[in-house]
């Protein structure tokens, strides 16, 4: 896996080894990312159930302004401190190593607002849906925010949604992986 734009391109990330992790493909974010490039600078980024941190990494190649990246796993957050020390994005960077509710909380608490969240749980959870729903809830998408939602199950995700608090921009499809663009309605 490997950053593919922006002021850190061609930097290879490490990633988790096993069966229970799958990053995002290289032509899978090439294409989320040409979708949201105009976002991208200077915005504050989430990337929740980050894995490897790829996601937050390559918006701070591409001129995000700070990534907060969180997941539970102490293994991902090994490997994530890794590819922060790698890219040398410390000062632009902060890593929670948490369940995506307590630092949803955190977040809210904080009063921190995000211009963009990647949301790429582990697929057969409701993780996406009720991330989304908290996320609205604790108001902390900013007013113009946009969520990207990986899920390789679109009806069940789209039918959990509460659509009277969400809109849905945009749905692309790579193979077996849907990716969801949703923005909050006012």
């Amino acid at each position: 896996m490997r950053i593919i734009s922006g002021s850190l391109r061609g930097s290879k990330l490490f990633t988790l080894e096993g069966e229970n992790t799958r990053p995002t493909l290289d032509r899978v974010k090439e294409a989320l990312f040409s979708k949201i490039n105009y976002d991208l600078p200077e915005s504050i980024v989430l990337d929740l159930f980050s894995g490897s941190g790829a996601l937050a990494l390559e918006s701070i190649s591409r001129g995000a302004e700070k990534a907060y990246i969180c997941d539970l796993s102490r293994d991902a957050i090994r490997i994530i401190k890794q590819n922060i020390e790698k890219t040398r994005t410390e000062d632009k960077t902060f890593l929670l190593n948490c369940d995506y509710k307590k630092a949803l909380e955190k977040f809210k608490k904080d009063k921190i607002k995000f211009d963009i969240i990647f949301l790429d749980p582990p697929y057969k959870t409701d993780f996406a849906e009720e991330a989304t729903k908290i996320i609205l809830e604790s108001n902390i998408l900013s007013d113009n925010g946009i969520i990207v939602l990986e899920t390789d199950d679109k009806e069940k995700v789209i039918n959990n949604l509460d659509t009277e608090f969400i809109e849905i921009k945009d749905i692309k499809k790579y193979g077996r992986v849907y990716l969801l663009f949703l923005n909050q309605n006012k």
